[in-house]
């Protein structure tokens, strides 16, 4: 998602997402949507937030249990509720299989994309995590999936597994959940441009395509064409 032209200007998206939040996996596609629709370069940074941070990170619970659950919903409302997820995702071409969805703790998740984005791969991990969980309905709180999942995007495996076993990281997701709760940000997908513009949730490509636009623009100086 990242440009990489040269040059000392650069339009900057600070994103905080959750891994088990379906309307970030939507906000990520629209967000890289309109970054490839963007004529300037752009650097996107994401952040570690979590939905439900106790969650257990060993064992794994259906989507619609955790609904039940947490929120209280019925197993029939669930179900609704998760077709009509399913889709507004299909329409951004996302194919979410719910029904095969893990519920489990993101930490391990997030630590690894920290991992990927120092070895320049962020975006990649993201998509493949996000995928992982929503389509292909692995258990992605798994250490050994999570290797593998590096692995797919060029990664090394060993390295990858070593981190995740190490705690690697974790000082990084502390440090993003703590910014957020001093931004306010108490849901996601949440998206910062330049640290001055914010955009909450998965709004339509043209809200990012516009954001992306002034953000720029007070960057490099430029005036917009009217």
């Amino acid at each position: 998602m990242t440009s990489n032209l040269e040059t000392d200007v650069w339009a900057v998206v600070d994103v905080w997402s959750d891994i088990m939040c379906p309307f970030c996996y939507m906000g990520h596609e629209l967000l890289s949507r309109a970054v490839d629709q963007f004529e300037h370069p752009v650097k996107v940074h994401y952040h570690s937030f979590q939905l439900m941070p106790h969650l257990s990170a060993d064992e794994g619970v259906d989507l619609a249990d955790l609904l039940e659950r947490e929120r209280g919903f019925p197993r029939s409302q669930a179900a609704e509720m998760n077709a009509r997820v399913t889709e507004r995702a299909a329409q951004l071409g996302l194919e979410y299989n719910l029904d095969r969805a893990v519920g489990i703790n993101t930490r391990a998740a997030h630590r690894l994309i920290h991992h990927a984005a120092v070895r320049g791969l962020q975006d990649e991990m993201v998509e493949r995590v996000f995928r992982a969980y929503f389509t292909d309905g692995l258990n992605t709180g798994d250490y050994g999936v999570l290797a593998d999942l590096a692995a797919e995007i060029g990664l090394d495996r060993v390295a990858a597994r070593e981190a995740l076993d190490n705690g690697a990281y974790d000082d990084t997701v502390d440090r993003d959940i703590q910014q957020a709760r001093e931004l306010g940000i108490n849901g996601v997908p949440f998206f910062v441009f330049d640290s001055k513009y914010a955009v909450s949730g998965a709004q339509p490509i043209e809200v990012f395509v516009r954001a992306l636009h002034t953000t720029w623009e007070e960057r490099s100086g430029s005036t917009p064409d009217r």
